[in-house]
């Protein structure tokens, strides 16, 4: 193992463990509850189908947790799938929509924010600070 971070790279991608049978049968019951008391808002019945559900559901979750282990890790499984596809699509649109044009209305109007531009006659890249920053001194005991 490295020891130079305090990060832990050892694990493998995609080793997701899935959360409590208990709890996903309990957020299950209340996505269904509040399915079935959506036709509310419309000045409608709500869907008895759908809160029994969300009733039967909630009662699992309680009495037999156990009964829900294979939905709760088909649900994991289909989280990672949702995660493998959306994650580098949604990445990829944020970064063509708004970095690159960023940038390239930067480039167009000359604009070097990170001071990467090549000058062959520079004597050094340092910046020089004026006034200079504070004393050595007074960052001993930073943490």
């Amino acid at each position: 193992m490295n020891t130079s971070t305090h990060e832990d790279l050892t694990r493998r991608p995609g080793a997701a463990k899935g959360g409590s049978d208990r709890a996903f049968g309990l957020v299950m019951a209340v996505a269904a509850a509040a399915y079935a008391l959506w036709p509310l808002f419309e000045g409608e019945t709500p869907w008895a189908w759908a809160l029994a559900i969300a009733g039967a559901l909630a009662a699992l979750a309680f009495v037999r947790p156990g009964v829900l282990a294979p939905f709760n890790r088909a649900w994991t499984r289909f989280g990672l799938l949702l995660h493998r596809i959306v994650s580098p699509l949604v990445l990829g649109v944020l970064f063509f929509v708004t970095v690159t044009p960023t940038a390239l209305i930067m480039r167009a109007f000359g604009k070097d924010p990170l001071r990467l531009r090549f000058e062959p006659g520079a004597r050094t890249y340092w910046i020089e600070r004026r006034p200079p920053g504070p004393e050595p001194e007074t960052m001993r005991n930073q943490f």
